[in-house]
């Protein structure tokens, strides 16, 4: 399976933040804006969290991510705590599941987790600015859909070797060693 693209997570940042607001002006006046958006938080966290295991190449414990993630979710239901708390233990679940699916190294998922961060605290300057739920979710997801920029493996990004001498070295030793057992396989 391909890994996701920038661009496909742009999409699924419009398709988040226009069904995000569309559910919330329609549940609103139903059901109250709080608990709406507590329930769109969790739904958003539910279903980007189904797209993260999609498209992720780890194909194990699947079923029991999403076990885990829904007690998480009716803990958090049931405990209720602030908003603004249960919206940073939402993000920190979405951190987790993409920590676990899609990065080999602790450095990676560290840089993912800074890049949550960003999403979130760029989403909330949204707000704070704007007062637009359309816009705040969409800043955020399309933060979240940088997280394609990240290595899988950080360490093996830092170690391999930058200087063109020192690429052409490595590339002479796999050729010599490559040449040494084609001329022993006779």
């Amino acid at each position: 399976m391909r890994t996701p693209g920038f661009l496909e997570g742009v999409a699924v940042a419009l398709a988040a933040s226009v069904a995000t607001s569309i559910l919330f002006g329609a549940l609103a006046p139903l059901f109250g804006g709080d608990s709406v958006l507590r329930g769109l938080i969790a739904f958003l966290g539910l279903a980007y969290s189904l797209y993260l295991l999609r498209r992720s190449r780890v194909r194990v414990g699947r079923v029991s991510v999403i076990a885990g993630w829904c007690l998480a979710a009716l803990v958090l239901a049931v405990w209720h705590p602030p908003l603004p708390l249960y919206l940073v233990l939402h993000v920190g679940l979405l951190w987790l599941v993409r920590a676990l699916y899609h990065y080999a190294s602790v450095l990676s998922a560290l840089a993912d987790l800074g890049l949550n961060g960003v999403a979130l605290a760029a989403a909330l300057w949204t707000s704070t600015h704007t007062a637009s739920l359309l816009v705040s979710t969409w800043c955020f997801f399309l933060v979240q859909a940088l997280f394609v920029a990240i290595p899988r493996d950080l360490r093996a990004a830092q170690d391999t070797p930058t200087d063109p001498a020192d690429r052409f070295q490595q590339a002479h030793r796999a050729a010599q060693a490559a040449l040494r057992k084609l001329s022993s396989v006779r």
